[in-house]
C-alpha cells in the first residue's frame, strides 16, 4: 500500500512542481519535498489562516467546507486540498505546470488520498 510519503514524491516529480507538502490543519509538517531554498516549516505556518478564511467563506455562503482552493500568484500557483479533518496537502507549482490535471487528479483520487493520511 503507498504512503503519504510515496504520495508526496509522485506530486513532486510532477512537471512544474516546486514543493509538495502534507501538513496537519495546525500548520505543523507531516512530510514534504520542495526546491532548494523554499522554506517548507514557514510555507506550512501561513496554510492554518487560509483554511480558517476560507472555511469561514464557505459557511457564509452556505457552500460547506472547503475541499481545494487555488491560489494563483504572479510567478506561481499554490493549491490547498483538504484531505482529512487533520490533514491537508499544499502543492506549489511554477506558471508552466498543467493545474488542470492536477486538479483532476485531486478530485478523482480524493478518497485514495485520504486514506494515507
Amino acid at each position: 500500500m503507498p504512503t503519504i510519503r510515496d504520495l508526496v514524491a509522485a506530486i513532486r516529480r510532477r512537471d512544474g512542481v516546486d514543493a509538495a507538502l502534507v501538513l496537519g490543519r495546525d500548520g505543523l509538517l507531516i512530510d514534504h519535498q520542495a526546491d532548494a531554498g523554499l522554506d517548507a516549516e514557514s510555507i506550512a505556518a501561513h496554510v492554518p489562516s487560509i483554511l480558517t478564511h476560507a472555511d469561514e467563506l464557505a459557511a457564509a455562503a452556505g457552500q460547506g467546507h472547503l475541499l481545494t482552493a487555488v491560489h494563483e500568484q504572479v510567478s506561481g500557483t499554490a493549491v490547498i486540498a483538504v484531505m482529512s479533518p487533520e490533514a491537508v496537502l499544499l502543492v506549489l507549482l511554477r506558471p508552466t505546470a498543467d493545474l488542470g490535471a492536477l486538479l483532476f487528479d485531486l478530485r478523482r483520487h480524493r478518497a485514495n488520498i485520504a486514506a494515507l493520511v
